[in-house]
């Protein structure tokens, strides 16, 4: 949304103050196969959800081992930090959207291939509003690549993938496998978009607004928070 959790509340009051809405593109909220993972949850096909499991893994590209020609994305005077910063909040406000508000936050960065200025590396441990417990750990140099979450409830499981549209796996009480497979549309934020217009339109409501998605900066802001004092400090 913007390079802080600050940045995100002056945009939140200046469209208060005008009186017009903010949305923010965090369109996976209108995917279909995310809405089919909420209605799972919401349905208690899991029981009560207890326990959230997020991995992501990329290798290290040869477009962040030129110093002199960076991509944006991992200069942290524009995008506010590294790869964690542009993927990983998308991890981040899915959750939000699926499970609720979270509340606490713990976490550790640190760049280990020391390749560019920005966190390379990232752990955390998590809480909800609703005491779901969360941990989480995404490495943008490692010898694999991952892309998965876990929601591990009291009576099954879900496994997903935040990018690209492999098949939802859920895991009944009995342990048996159940896939649901859903392409992503050829627009893949005309879902998001549609939900801008029926708020615009017919006073619906677009989950996608300001006061959610800083919440997910908000998140970003405390896992980064002393990885970025000490960068400062160097």
């Amino acid at each position: 949304m913007t390079l802080t959790f600050e940045e995100c509340n002056e945009m939140i009051a200046a469209c208060r103050s005008q009186n017009v809405p903010l949305f923010v593109a965090y369109y996976r909220r209108a995917l279909p196969r995310f809405l089919k993972i909420k209605e799972l949850i919401d349905s208690g096909a899991i029981g009560t959800p207890r326990i959230v499991n997020c991995q992501l893994f990329r290798e290290m590209e040869s477009r962040y081992q030129d110093p002199d020609n960076l991509p944006w994305f991992v200069k942290p005077e524009i995008s506010g930090g590294g790869l964690f910063v542009d993927l990983a909040c998308h991890t981040l406000d899915i959750l939000d959207f699926l499970l609720g508000k979270i509340v606490s936050v713990k976490g550790h960065a640190n760049s280990q291939a020391k390749a560019y200025p920005a966190e390379d590396c990232v752990s955390m441990s998590f809480m909800f509003e609703n005491h779901i417990q969360g941990v989480g750990i995404w490495n943008f140099v490692a010898g694999a690549r991952e892309d998965k979450v876990e929601i591990i409830g009291t009576k099954g499981k879900i496994t997903f993938a935040t990018f690209g549209d492999a098949a939802i796996s859920y895991y009944d009480e009995n342990n048996q496998l159940h896939q649901f497979h859903f392409e992503n549309p050829k627009h893949i934020q005309m879902p998001f978009i549609q939900t801008v217009i029926h708020q615009l339109q017919r006073n619906d409501i677009s989950s996608s607004n300001g006061e959610a998605a800083a919440r997910t900066s908000w998140v970003i802001d405390e896992v980064l928070k002393e990885y970025r004092t000490a960068h400062k400090e160097q």
